[in-house]
């Protein structure tokens, strides 16, 4: 007869046994369908995080989690993971959390214990102040579940919300993400989405067709490139997965842990005092000549690297990560390559953004000016210029980290004001000799003025031009502004990156409070 005792396994029986669970909760259920995944292009979920994370650095939470629903076939099915892998790791020595849709089981699709792993995920993430990362590839709400994947969703929307502004948000779109699931990366900081294989969309190109009778492919409708460059919904597209994950490694390598923490300094050996001394011939004088404003970053900041945000999209206003002695700053600067840099609806609301994320998580900001306004036109008034432009101004005037502006050429107008001029807050006001700060360029403010002399004149052209002179001589000259106060100091281009770096050292201690209020009302 056999004794309780020898019946009992021992601890290595267990260990055994725990070792093949944990190897059936990676390779999942069905082997091909790691082979379905690789031949679409993509990565597995466990293969992504292992891109993403330090090496041996991931531990992984409720890798035995199994679904509790009944009907439609899944009391039979009850796969390991439930399709989601949650847990967290480091990226540069950090700790980063994340979590993974996992397409081979339930093509990724949202249930009951699905939803509840990542709501346990965001919580310890928001609790331990450390960045969240998703790796989203799903197929939308588990439609055997019913309601109870919908109240997941809302779970996942609630806790975006709670971690706006406290913890960075990035979402990696690396597969479908179609109806409501689209919303939680619409919350989140940043999204990252890979060409050909990762869509976004509210509704399919099936109902599309059903509703409006328009055909169009998934990539057409939702893909990366429609996204970064089109709607503005990805703030960045690559080719390939890792590349993608590459990305957003630098990303958090550039980003504070949350919003109590200043971003990690990083010596680049690229000296504080260095002249700049390409400055001279990269902005021509002639505020009419176009140039590259990445060029002019590129030579200020810290071994000319820097971080760009939604290239694709709003082109005329660039927005970037970058370092100055070390230190992250957020650049905000006009492209006159790009619509001769004039603000509009697009631009607008990337540089709202951008500045309020920067803000959130203590990133001084430095704003480069060259922009001759708003971009005028039936369609802008109609689409609402002035409550979108406005959205800019609004995130200017309530950001409280240190903020320098420095005007390179023209300053015109509503848009000199809302490019964080010295009368909305900015800390110091700089410019280069080469500045134009008016209401309207010479020409122009000349018609206006003396239209009724020009008219009336027997040489129109010859007193036009007379008067554009004086106007240029009288209000535009570079030290007009300096003259007032609204300009704290006029520098030598040469002297750019090491003013910059003075400066914002100056600032660091800088500490600003907004009056008592639950939120403010900004325009929508």
């Amino acid at each position: 007869m056999t004794s309780v005792e020898e019946s009992v396994p021992d601890i290595q029986d267990r260990l055994d046994e725990l070792r093949d669970l944990k190897k059936q909760a990676r390779e999942g259920l069905d082997p091909s369908a790691t082979e379905r995944q690789h031949a679409k292009g993509k990565l597995t979920a466990y293969e992504r995080i292992e891109l993403l994370l330090d090496k041996d650095s991931f531990n992984e939470v409720e890798p035995l989690r199994r679904h509790r629903a009944t009907g439609f076939g899944l009391e039979a099915k009850k796969p390991y993971t439930d399709g989601v892998i949650t847990g967290w790791g480091t990226v540069e020595g950090r700790t980063v959390f994340v979590y993974a849709h996992d397409f081979r089981i339930f093509g990724g699709a949202l249930g009951e214990a699905h939803a509840t792993k990542i709501h346990k995920i965001m919580d310890m993430a928001i609790a331990a102040g450390a960045p969240l990362v998703s790796l989203n590839d799903g197929a939308g709400a588990r439609i055997q579940e019913g309601v109870t994947a919908l109240a997941g969703y809302g779970g996942i929307f609630q806790r975006n919300t709670k971690a706006s502004g406290v913890i960075p948000q990035i979402s990696v779109m690396l597969g479908p993400c179609a109806g409501g699931a689209a919303y939680s990366p619409a919350l989140t900081d940043f999204v990252f989405m890979v060409r050909e294989t990762s869509q976004m969309f509210i509704t399919g190109p099936d109902v599309v067709k059903a509703v409006t009778g328009e055909e169009i492919t998934q990539n057409g409708l939702g893909g990366a490139d429609v996204h970064a460059g089109t709607s503005g919904v990805a703030h960045f597209a690559y080719d390939d997965e890792e590349s993608c994950l590459e990305e957003v490694r630098f990303l958090l390598s550039l980003l504070p842990a949350n919003n109590r923490e200043l971003a990690p300094v990083e010596d680049s050996g690229d000296p504080a005092e260095r002249l700049t001394e390409a400055l001279l011939t990269l902005v021509p004088a002639d505020s009419g000549r176009s140039y590259d404003i990445r060029a002019v970053i590129e030579e200020i900041v810290d071994g000319g690297e820097h971080f760009e945000v939604h290239p694709a999209w709003g082109a005329n206003l660039v927005c970037s990560l970058a370092r100055l002695d070390g230190h992250v700053v957020g650049i905000v600067a006009n492209q006159p390559t790009v619509m001769a840099g004039v603000l509009d609806i697009e631009s607008s609301e990337k540089g709202a953004r951008f500045v309020q994320f920067c803000d959130a998580f203590n990133i001084p900001l430095v704003t480069l000016v060259d922009v001759p306004g708003f971009l005028p036109g039936v369609d802008q008034e109609h689409s609402g210029i002035i409550r979108r432009g406005a959205k800019l101004l609004y995130a200017y005037c309530n950001a409280t980290v240190p903020r320098i502006s420095l005007v390179l050429r023209k300053a015109y107008g509503g848009a000199y004001i809302v490019m964080d001029s010295r009368s909305i807050g900015a800390d110091l006001a700089l410019a280069w000799p080469t500045n134009e700060i008016a209401v309207m360029g010479a020409e122009g403010a000349a018609n206006v003025i003396f239209r009724r002399e020009i008219n009336a004149s027997d040489d129109p052209e010859s007193v036009r031009r007379q008067r554009i002179k004086e106007y240029r001589t009288e209000l535009m000259h570079p030290y007009y502004g300096a003259e007032r106060g609204l300009i704290d100091d006029v520098i030598d281009p040469r002297d750019t990156r090491r003013v910059l770096i003075r400066s914002l050292a100056m600032l660091r201690a800088k500490h600003a409070e907004l009056p008592s209020r639950k939120h403010g009302n900004p325009p929508q």
